[in-house]
């Protein structure tokens, strides 16, 4: 894809259901194949990924896709093509064994209960690990381009806010100010274990255990020294993000509905000021006429009888209804494909016709590269 072409990192964006994590793969072969070493990756826990590129499985470490595979397809890259599927907790907790202070800090922080729901069920967390594994394959050096195939969403921005998000837990100060007598407490040596001392302590211990409160304030100093760490590490995947070196492609499909939500988060990028590098829009409607042929009853009774199928039960009619039918649909499409490039006015648009078969190999997938390759 011309458009995104010296891009390091490449950002699939759109609503569930239109091609997305298909269109992100196809990306990745597609620059494979000219001779870069691309990587896939994908933070969609319904696999789908895998699917797609023929595999049984992904995990949280970048799988090559064998040479096998691609000859399979009948296809030659010039360069490497690897997929990994986002691992949540483990991410998290590779970042914590980074991050902390000692391999004591990180221990107080892995064992402890609140991390644990936190890594894996807290709003932003799957976004803020995702763009952590995007910016640490970037410093690495180890690939030329990492596609990232995004979750569904209804905010386009949600994983560029997430970091913000979790560093406001992780720096509460309302919480800081409840739980002070702990965190004290547990600073001077005294017992953390013991019962909330204060007024208001007691109060919010009825209804959440003092258990629970023990919990959160150990957290809460087992976290201690890391926040500066991880807003500066935030702010630098912020900054790639929004770079030159990033580009966000939005995929969609030719429903109103699915557009709309196309042009949302694309105002939405602009807003947080950047640019939407290119637009994918997948399933098109193709017009069953439009490389002529029979298109009414009389012609396809002649072209029946040539092809010596008996016309029976009304075949000419109907297939003259379903090809009648298929023509308006593609009608449609293309009317909103056209509202859409008018009003995206200076983005790249590309069209993936519906295909007759789902995408679950390199095959398919590089048929629907063959679209994609254009200005």
């Amino acid at each position: 894809m011309i458009a995104v072409e010296g891009r390091k990192i490449i950002c699939c964006v759109g609503s569930g259901g239109v091609g997305k994590t298909t269109t992100a793969a196809a990306l990745a072969l597609g620059a494979a194949m000219e001779g870069r070493r691309a990587l896939v990756l994908t933070i969609d826990p319904a696999r789908r990924l895998a699917n797609s590129l023929g595999l049984k499985n992904l995990g949280n470490e970048a799988t090559r896709i064998e040479p096998g595979h691609f000859a399979e397809a009948k296809l030659s890259p010039r360069g490497e093509m690897w997929a990994m599927m986002l691992d949540l907790k483990r991410t998290w907790d590779e970042l914590v064994r980074r991050d902390a202070r000692n391999p004591r800090q990180a221990e107080d922080i892995l064992g402890n209960k609140i991390y644990q729901t936190l890594s894996t069920a807290m709003a932003g967390s799957l976004e803020y690990m995702a763009m952590e594994k995007v910016y640490e394959l970037y410093t690495s050096s180890r690939f030329d381009v990492i596609v990232l195939d995004t979750p569904p969403t209804s905010n386009a921005l949600d994983f560029l806010h997430a970091p913000d998000r979790i560093l406001g837990v992780l720096d509460n100060n309302a919480m800081r100010v409840v739980l002070g007598p702990m965190l004290k407490a547990g600073r001077v040596g005294f017992r953390l274990l013991a019962a909330p001392s204060s007024l208001v302590l007691r109060t919010l211990a009825r209804f959440t255990g003092s258990g629970f409160l023990r919990d959160l304030a150990a957290f809460m100093m087992a976290f201690e020294g890391m926040y500066e760490g991880f807003k500066d590490r935030a702010g630098k995947v912020k900054a790639l993000l929004s770079s030159s070196r990033t580009g966000f492609v939005l995929v969609t499909s030719p429903n109103p509905l699915t557009t709309q939500e196309a042009l949302f988060f694309h105002r939405a990028l602009e807003k947080d000021g950047i640019r939407t590098a290119a637009v994918v829009v997948n399933r098109v409607q193709r017009d069953p006429r439009r490389h002529g042929g029979p298109d009414n009853v009389a012609a396809l009774k002649e072209a029946l009888q040539l092809a010596q199928i008996k016309d029976e039960k009304g075949l000419a009619e109907r297939l003259c209804e379903t090809l009648t039918e298929q023509a308006i649909l593609a009608d449609l499409d293309r009317r909103e494909i056209d509202r859409l490039r008018d009003t995206l006015r200076g983005v790249p648009l590309y069209t993936v016709p519906r295909l007759r078969k789902d995408v679950h190999d390199l095959a398919g997938l590089w048929q629907i590269d063959e679209y994609l390759g254009g200005e």
